[in-house]
């Protein structure tokens, strides 16, 4: 817990307690994430992953070009940071997307199991944590709402982009890379 001296020193005054969690969310996604490449092997988790990844890299890449301020800088930073597009918004952004579509359009993984849950589950889930997310950033003077929503815009445009990709001719580099997995695994058994 945050000790109340550092509390107030990191400019949390006046912020509900889930907002603290949500200040560093980005960790447990990418933990999920990773866990659930892990247990599934599957190729298109860890491609949809990567994108989120570029997604996450071309935004702050964008940030240095347009060189927007965000709405607080705080006094004890060295060099101002920008916020324009809002980073964590265009990858919980794409992350829903992208778990939109698979379980839309995309025949569910052997290590999954099958049927209706599985489809509707995960867009459900993710699209509540996406707006929370997002919608953190203005609560916590992150970003602005145009930032955020920028943000937002662009996470989802990179998303069907990714994903267009992956369904016109990516997935069977994919389904090649699961086999050799296979394999290897086989016979270091």
């Amino acid at each position: 817990m945050v000790a109340a001296s550092d509390y107030d020193a990191r400019g949390y005054q006046g912020q509900p307690w889930w907002l603290l969690i949500l200040r560093k969310i980005n960790i447990p996604i990418i933990g999920i994430a990773g866990a659930f490449v892990l247990y599934t092997r599957s190729s298109g988790a860890l491609y949809g992953c990567i994108g989120a990844t570029i997604c996450s890299l071309v935004a702050k890449a964008l940030k240095r070009v347009i060189r927007q301020p965000r709405p607080l800088l705080r006094s004890d930073k060295k060099k101002p940071t920008y916020g324009m597009p809002s980073t964590h918004s265009a990858s919980v952004a794409f992350f829903t997307t992208y778990i939109y579509l698979s379980c839309a359009h995309l025949p569910i993984h052997p290590s999954l199991p099958s049927g209706q849950a599985i489809r509707v589950l995960p867009p459900l889930l993710s699209l509540p944590c996406a707006v929370v997310i997002a919608g953190s950033r203005i609560w916590l003077g992150k970003h602005t709402l145009t930032q955020v929503a920028v943000g937002c815009g662009f996470g989802v445009i990179f998303a069907v982009t990714w994903f267009h990709l992956w369904t016109r001719g990516l997935n069977d580099c994919g389904r090649q890379l699961e086999d050799l997995l296979r394999q290897y695994t086989y016979l270091m058994q």
